[in-house]
């Protein structure tokens, strides 16, 4: 899996990548933790994507450091899941009200 951060909004800016990608890590999660220019999250800033071959992806915005715990949640679900699709978007707790795309495999 590939997690992308907005490095332009204030998380990306802040060092959140090292952050999440310390933290994923120790929870077990397989992933590549990566920062870019943008991601044209503007109007939601501090964007972040997961994504993964074969894979619905996601892209959440206005975050905050205090999402971590959910985003290491969520990056264990959607590494079990299959397809990257969720059938209750519990899965996704606060992290719901943040999703601005889904975007099919």
């Amino acid at each position: 899996m590939k997690v992308t951060l907005c490095q332009s909004c204030a998380l990306g800016a802040g060092g959140f990548a090292a952050t999440l990608d310390a933290a994923l890590r120790e929870a077990g999660v397989a992933a590549t933790v990566a920062t870019v220019d943008c991601l044209s999250g503007c109007t939601r800033p501090s964007a972040l994507s997961f994504r993964a071959p074969g894979k619905t992806a996601y892209l959440f915005g206005t975050l905050t450091g205090a999402d971590l715990p959910e985003l290491v949640i969520f990056a264990r679900a959607y590494a079990k899941s299959p397809d990257g699709g969720f059938a209750d978007a519990r899965v996704f707790g606060a992290l719901r009200f943040k999703v601005m795309a889904r975007i099919p495999a």
